[in-house]
């Protein structure tokens, strides 16, 4: 296991401090608090009760009406509270369960009854409504008590039992168009636009899944926005912590072509446990969270042959069996709040991730008897600032955020690029007639670095009763680093082969590779809220600088070309967008609502697609009729962008059961892909420019059902149909390669699921017991059939379909209490009937996963196991917690 506090990673964190001192910018703050507002007044008169007091109870939370009867209360966490009415005269009114969610207002209004000398108190429960009528977008907000209650672990699970999300694809964008932040700050890693880091369910306290349209506060983001508010600590010591083990057990063995000689009891284990309460400070408060995952893949490789085998006959390995995929994993969470300051809240988080495994593939099996040739990914991730809110008045209140992102990322066999093994072992060698390897270790060597410093700042005021106004910037510093950590090639040296190394030498063997571009944004959002009506309206404003170079003239772009025009190195240009946002909503009943909204959406493609393979030296050879040079990268790209429109109708058809309907429209542009530059001495090479496109348009129908008895439920079913010209930017180009038409179409994209249902059903006694289960359905994806193999095999693009899926998923649990302690056990299983596919890889000759009739071409993937989805796994489990009233 790597430190957390190694030596590399304080000098960072020491970086990270001077830096933050220095550049105390303005950066985006999105919404990490919901509000409370409504009229109080008397119960019989309707007078409205002015200067009433509004209390939050357990917390500093309040306000008193105003002279027209009104009240707001700002800067309330996610979560259930209790409200309480006072006013001298009347009775004590509390409505208890109170739900507040993330960038949300929640309406509660109170009639209060006059005092009676043995009159007692008001208490009512509040009922959360089936819909919400007062969005302007499409927005799903999944609490902790919900969470606990579902078969999930990680964040990743609870996002794609979203409607409109297909496998991290929403509604139908590519991958790496979603913003991910955890209490409203990017954990975004720039090489790829996905999260940086794993976040456990146990530390989560709020879920805000954006599939639709969003304010102009999020930016950096095409498709959609999950926002996460982590749990903090309280006036309470509280402790839980949750062990379970795990394995596979399934009947389809012979069907998948698993074969164990031995059994492997639990593949899946995990370890967490937290602590929160009172420092001893005053009022600060501490959450110290940890979490040990251990977990090893189905398929189990034996160990016959080791990389240093000299021949097939040469038995070195210890015929062990082990997990071909595995993964030992450290993460955790280390945060202190303080609010000692009247007014001021200070909070300081980290959030870490240590992981180091094997990922398996569909080409995994060709490592079946030599597993330690084959590379191991190692990654150290953390995310660490401190955060200070400062509440100016009853009405305004404002954030400062300080942040640093890391991510460090290895994928080799040995760490040390001049290990003697490379050489022992030598290049890859594989048993005959086949393609699984005996002999040899993989010598591809890859490193990404990401360490972004992040600066923020968001003000947010209540001007009037009806305008909320918020405006806010961002400044972001990355120190990207990525590419080849050193390249190991056999080389004829006087008549001899040897194993060469070769650490950056351009242009043939090229380096990790540095690049440090900037970001900045700023944004102004005004909530309006006038009677029943809802606007959100706001524009964005962003700017980028690669801070990078291209050439001057792309005909010659390495300068070489004998008598051509000079061309000289020159620097890429700042890009800035405008992206306008409005939201509007209006309630046709008590129980129903419309909404309609409308946005522009600015992204830049991954900073690894943008900077890959960018430096023009390796053209200086480039010779006529050639175009064998890769994509060239091209730093100085545009960002990518998005119209949305949607429009929806909610309705509260009973008490118990709510239905919603949203219709959804995405033009989309200037996506990446690839361009064909020819240079003056007729030659061609590809590069990378704002020129893929695509549209998307779909409807959603929900349904909703409270809690009926024991019985509760969620439905939804997406249409949808995603198509552009291509679902990749490189993938223009490879038609070229491959002489097939490579000129502009609309074709469906790879995740082009047209039908997608998902369901929950959970039985459940509060404080007692409940099972739950998740159903997914999806209509089969898109695939480019063929007719036998080679040149001129493959039918039109994406123009057949794979078969449908159908997966559930199970959790059932038992609460008790035992000497004091809360505990609760229970059972999870994860593709609970078997199903062998689900959205998976297919034969291009059949449209199957079972069969294939293309010959020799498929006759290594037939006997892959891993060509289908995960068999069925069961989890048992204890977990414990306990409250400790403060003294």
């Amino acid at each position: 296991m790597t430190p957390f506090l190694h030596y590399t990673n304080i000098k960072h964190y020491f970086r990270a401090i001077a830096f933050l001192t220095i550049f105390c910018s303005l950066h985006l703050l999105a919404g990490t608090t919901g509000k409370i507002s409504g009229f109080v007044n008397d119960k019989k008169s309707h007078d409205p009760l002015i200067g009433a007091n509004v209390i939050l109870v357990g917390t500093n939370l309040g306000t008193v009406v105003d002279p027209d009867g009104y009240y707001t209360i700002l800067n309330i966490p996610p979560g259930s509270y209790d409200v309480q009415f006072r006013f001298i005269g009347y009775r004590l009114y509390t409505i208890k369960q109170v739900q507040v969610n993330t960038d949300n207002t929640t309406k509660l209004d109170a009639s209060l009854e006059e005092d009676v000398v043995t009159a007692e108190a008001v208490i009512v429960t509040a009922e959360k409504p089936v819909v919400q009528v007062n969005l302007t977008s499409t927005v799903a907000s999944v609490g902790a008590q919900e969470i606990k209650t579902l078969p999930v672990q990680e964040l990743q699970d609870i996002v794609n039992l979203q409607a409109g999300v297909v496998d991290g694809h929403f509604r139908g964008g590519r991958e790496g168009e979603v913003q991910y932040q955890v209490n409203g700050v990017s954990i975004n890693n720039a090489y790829d636009n996905k999260s940086s880091i794993k976040i456990d369910r146990s530390i989560i306290q709020e879920v805000q899944v954006i599939t639709g349209t969003f304010d102009a506060e999020y930016g950096q983001a095409m498709s959609g926005v999950v926002n996460t508010v982590l749990k903090t600590g309280s006036e309470q010591i509280e402790w839980n912590a949750e062990v379970y083990d795990g394995d596979f057990l399934f009947g389809s063995a012979d069907k998948r072509g698993v074969y164990f000689k031995n059994s492997h009891l639990f593949s899946t284990q995990s370890f967490q446990a937290n602590i929160s309460g009172p420092t001893g400070l005053p009022q600060t408060y501490f959450l110290v969270n940890g979490r040990r995952y251990v977990f090893d893949d189905y398929f189990y490789a034996l160990r016959a042959f080791t990389p240093m085998s000299k021949s097939i006959t040469d038995y070195t390995g210890d015929g062990k069996e082990l997990a071909l995929g595995y993964s030992r994993d450290w993460s955790g969470l280390v945060k202190l709040t303080n609010k000692s300051i009247q007014g001021i809240e200070l909070s300081y988080q980290g959030i870490f991730n240590f992981s180091e495994g094997r990922k398996t593939d569909v080409n995994s099996i060709q490592w079946f008897v030599n597993p330690d040739g084959m590379k191991k990914q190692k990654t150290t991730s953390y995310i660490h600032g401190l955060d200070v809110t400062h509440l100016l008045s009853q009405s305004t209140y404002y954030t400062l955020s300080l942040h640093q992102n890391y991510f460090d990322y290895t994928d080799w066999v040995y760490d040390n690029f001049n290990d003697a093994r490379y050489d022992s072992a030598g290049s890859l060698v594989s048993l005959p007639n086949s393609n699984i390897f005996y002999k040899g270790v993989d010598f591809d060597r890859f490193r990404q670095k990401t360490n972004s410093y992040i600066a923020k700042f968001s003000l947010l005021s209540q001007v009037t009763r009806e305008h909320q106004l918020k405006i806010g910037g961002e400044f972001q510093y990355s120190d990207l680093q990525f590419g080849t950590a050193g390249t190991l090639v056999y080389l004829q040296e006087a008549g001899v082969t040897k194993l060469k190394r070769y650490v950056d030498l351009q242009p043939d063997y090229p380096g990790v590779q540095f690049f440090k571009p900037i970001l900045g944004a700023a944004y102004a959002q005004d909530l309006i809220e006038w009677n029943d009506l809802t606007i959100r309206a706001g524009v964005r404003f962003e700017y980028f600088d690669a801070r990078s170079k291209i050439p001057s003239d792309l005909a010659n772009p390495a300068n070489t070309i004998a008598g051509a025009p000079v061309s000289r190195l020159k620097r890429t240009t700042a890009k800035t967008s405008v992206a306008p946002r409005l939201g509007v909503s209006y309630p046709i009943t008590t129980t129903s609502g419309i909404f309609f909204s409308y946005g522009h959406f600015y992204q830049l493609p991954p900073l690894g697609d943008m900077f890959k393979n960018s430096n023009y030296s390796k053209l200086e050879r480039i010779q006529a009729s050639t175009s064998d040079y890769g994509v060239i990268g091209n730093p100085d790209v545009k960002p990518e962008r998005t119209v949305q429109y949607e429009f929806g109708y909610k309705n509260a058809l009973s008490d118990v059961l709510g239905l919603s309907v949203n219709i959804f429209y995405k033009d989309i542009r200037d996506l990446l892909g690839v361009e064909f530059i020819s240079t003056y001495n007729d030659a061609r090479y590809s590069r990378l420019t704002n020129v893929d496109f695509g549209n998307v348009s779909g409807f959603t129908i929900s349904l909703t059902q409270r809690h009926i008895g024991i019985v509760s439920s969620t439905l939804d079913y997406t249409w949808q149909t995603a198509q552009g010209n291509s679902s990749d930017p490189a993938e223009t180009a490879n038609l070229a390669e491959a002489g097939r038409d490579a000129r502009p179409r609309q074709v469906p994209l790879n995740w082009d699921q047209r039908n997608t249902i998902n369901g929950t059903v959970t039985l459940s006694q509060p404080s007692d017991y409940s099972v739950s289960i998740i159903l997914k359905y999806g209509s089969g994806l898109p695939y480019t059939p063929s007719i036998g193999s080679g040149f001129g095999s493959q039918i039109e693009t994406n123009s057949g379909r794979k078969p449908i899926g159908f997966v559930a998923d199970l959790r059932a649990e038992k609460n008790f209490v035992l000497a004091g302690v809360n505990m609760n056990a229970f059972l999870r299983v994860f593709n609970l009937f078997d199903a062998l596919y689900f959205n998976g890889d297919v034969f291009s000759s059949t449209g199957s996963a079972d069969y294939s009739t293309g010959g020799s071409a498929d006759r290594y993937r037939i006997v892959d196991p891993l060509r289908y989805y995960a068999p069925r796994k069961i989890e048992i489990g204890v977990s414990l917690s306990q409250f400790v009233p403060a003294q």
